[in-house]
């Protein structure tokens, strides 16, 4: 498998399937702001943030991948279950739920079929707490 540069559950990005060409990740912390007379406001870290990540990418079913491949990517963000991330260098990214699926197509062959599709997955870290997590194993 030494084409997968990420996997998301059981869906594998790579050179010879579903490649993304970009990838964005966006990692907040909360600061409670109280406002105060005469200076600065006050500010109390309150914790994390969302963590955010978006894949940017392109299929090309004629030679990589399949016209499917998108669908897939619905399939499991419809199960709407937390998936491991694991980059292709090993690292494990933790959990992450599928928020958001944008497909463009374009280059058409005979009956609609197209050759090129591009996609973004956008992707939240997923954090149940102790307790969301006992829920979660318990599923």
């Amino acid at each position: 498998m030494a084409d997968v540069m990420m996997r998301l559950g059981t869906l594998k990005f790579g050179l010879r399937r579903a490649a993304y060409q970009e990838l964005s990740r966006n990692s907040e912390w909360r600061w409670a702001r109280q406002e105060r007379i005469g200076t600065n406001d006050a500010l109390q870290y309150t914790g994390i943030g969302a963590d955010n990540v978006t894949l940017q990418g392109v299929v090309f079913p004629t030679f990589t991948g399949s016209v499917k491949n998108i669908d897939r990517m619905r399939t499991l963000a419809t199960a709407a279950l937390p998936l491991p991330l694991i980059d292709g260098l090993g690292k494990i990214w933790g959990l992450w739920v599928i928020t958001s699926i944008g497909e463009r197509q374009s280059v058409f062959a005979a009956r609609g079929a197209p050759l090129r599709q591009e996609f973004d997955l956008s992707l939240t870290r997923f954090d149940a707490g102790l307790g969301g997590l006992r829920a979660l194993l318990s599923f």
